[in-house]
Parts: C-alpha cells; structure tokens; sequence
C-alpha cells in the first residue's frame, strides 16, 4: 500500500522532468517529507485547459487532494479511506473505473514510507498474546535517486451545499495505484532487515517508468484492456530500501531530517 511518502521537488523542477506546459506559480506547495492521506499533492496530468483556442490536452502541474471522493458520492467523508486504488481490480471498482478510463495522472514522490512488523510478532498479535509491537519503518525510493512516478487517478467532486462561484464548489482528488511488491532482490538493501520489498510490505505504488508517461497519461486511450497494459509492474532492481527514525510515525513531524538512513532499525523495533 501507500499510506504516506515524501515529496520535495521544487515545481519548476517537475515541469521539466515530465515536460509540463502548464503550472501556476501560486500552487506551489512547500517541501513535505511526510505527506499523509487529505493533504495537497502535486500531481501531473493531461488535460485541455478552460477557455482555451485549442481543445486539445495540456500536460498540467496541479495540486490535487489525497484520498479519491468519487463524483457521485453524497458526501466527501470516504476520501480519506480512498487514498489507494489496486491495479488488479481498478479497472471494475466503481469508486475508480471511470477515472481509470479518463483521467489518469502521476503523483511525483521522493519515494515511500513502510512500516515493517515481523512475522512471529504479527501472529501474536493476531492472537492478542502480546501488545501491539512497535514497528520499525522504511523509506523506499530509485536506486538512481530519479523521480518516483507512482501512478494515480484523479476525479471532480461537485459540493452542493456551495454556490458554483465559491473557490470550495469543486472538489480535485486523487488515488496511487499499488501492486504486489517485488520478491526479487533490492538494488541497494539495508545491512540488517528486508532484501526485498515483499518483506517489508505486500504491496507497494505502481512506479511508471519514463517510457510510460506519455501513454498513462494520454486522456484519448480510454479501453481498459489497452490500459491495464501499462498496469504492468516495472523492472525488477529499480529500487532501495533503508530504515529511517520512528519520528515519521507521527505526522506531526516533517523535515528532511526524515529521510536520514539509519545505520540500523532503532532499538525495540522490529527486524
């Protein structure tokens, strides 16, 4: 799953990674290293723009809220529970397959939080013979410190208890996609702990490698056989994994100082 990850990029930045035609100044969002489900994200998609002399799409830089509200929801309460959608059934889920068909974006990350519980230790859990355990958490991100693009959806959500005049009226939200995590070999692994994604998590975002934006992101491919294509999880040995402080348990906490690899899980945690 994606429950929390980082984002630091400058805007500017983005834009020329994934060659943006269009970004506002004034939606710039500070460097958030603990970016947690109903915040504002950025998020890269392929849109035409209002009154615009072309009909034609516009790759766009667009702060979007975390945590999918499906256009007809009464209220936007589940948003929040809606912050992951699963690539093996996005395609049919009614909450997501309408976006799926139309409105696909990326969601630029540094990369992402896991928190890791042992096997032993969950058993017992589950069979209330011991306290909850603490977990120790990890941060997983390219190898080559390149841009982790995590595919997502985007929907419009309309509050009709505001004028349509109201900067509130409208609703932009969005959701990652996950996939079963990699069994293969991390690229670069901690000393101590997990050597592959799977043992740390079952699942993790879909990471689209370069050779894929175009195509997720172009509204006009609305088959979802021809879509789930690009479902396809990427190469094996793109990523790293290294434990980081418990600070980022707590949302509270943000600052650079959260990405900072510990030389081993902090004593009392897990693996």
């Amino acid at each position: 799953m994606c429950g929390r990850y980082a984002s630091s990029r400058r805007p500017e930045d983005l834009a020329g990674i994934f060659e943006v035609d269009k970004w506002e100044p004034e939606e710039t969002l500070e460097p958030d290293y603990n970016v947690a489900p109903t915040k504002e994200v950025y998020a890269v998609l392929d849109r035409p723009l209002k009154d615009a002399d072309s009909p034609g799409p516009v790759r766009q830089l667009r702060r979007l809220r975390w945590g999918l509200v499906p256009s007809w929801a009464k209220t936007p309460e589940g948003g929040a529970r809606m912050i992951n959608a699963r690539a093996e059934t996005v395609h049919e889920k009614p909450a997501y397959r309408r976006a799926f068909a139309a409105r696909r974006c990326i969601l630029p990350a540094d990369g992402y939080f896991e928190w890791v519980t042992g096997q032993q230790e969950r058993d017992l859990e589950v069979e209330g013979k011991k306290k909850r355990p603490r977990k120790q958490p990890y941060f997983v991100l390219p190898a080559d410190g390149s841009v982790f693009a995590m595919a997502g959806l985007y929907e419009f959500w309309r509050d009709r208890t505001l004028p349509d005049d109201h900067p509130q009226a409208w609703w932009v939200t969005c959701s990652v996609i996950t996939t079963e995590a990699e069994q293969t070999p991390l690229a670069v692994a901690p000393a101590e702990g997990p050597h592959s994604l799977a043992e740390i998590h079952p699942r993790m975002p879909l990471m689209l490698t370069p050779d894929r934006w175009d195509a997720w992101l172009d509204p006009s491919r609305t088959d979802p056989d021809d879509l789930r294509e690009l479902l396809a999880p990427p190469p094996a040995g793109l990523m790293r994994a290294y434990p980081v402080s418990t600070a980022v348990s707590n949302v509270r906490n943000n600052g650079p100082e959260l990405l900072k690899e510990l030389e081993a899980p902090e004593e009392g945690t897990l693996f």
